[in-house]
């Protein structure tokens, strides 16, 4: 069972999300092959040093190959956020992709509903 995150894990998490998500957007989406990229969530562990990074993907066909242009630009990412948060934290985090499919599931259900 997981602990309830602490106060300080939630605003680090959220100026990361922000920060990561403006870093993003920075990129455009001609980056990540066409495809708009948004941070839904960010988890810190209880040490600050892995930020768990929710990422949902439109249109979400896109997904593999976006997540593979995250993950293969994870250490620039990274440098980018550092150079964002540096000042406010010891140490930046490792920055762990995963794919929010929370949309993808709406939709599922949407449909399902229609029917």
């Amino acid at each position: 069972m997981e602990k309830q995150a602490t106060t300080r894990q939630l605003k680090v998490a959220r100026e990361i999300q922000k920060d990561l998500a403006e870093i993003i957007r920075s990129k455009g989406m001609a980056f990540f092959g066409g495809a708009m990229v948004t941070v839904s969530e960010v988890r810190v562990s209880p040490d600050l040093s892995i930020a768990k990074t929710y990422v949902s993907i439109f249109p979400s066909s896109k997904a593999e190959e976006v997540m593979g242009i995250l993950n293969e630009n994870m250490r620039e990412l990274r440098g980018a956020l550092g150079r964002r948060v540096g000042k406010q934290l010891r140490i930046v985090p490792e920055i762990v992709f995963y794919l929010d499919t929370t949309l993808d599931y709406a939709e599922h259900i949407e449909e399902l509903l229609k029917k």
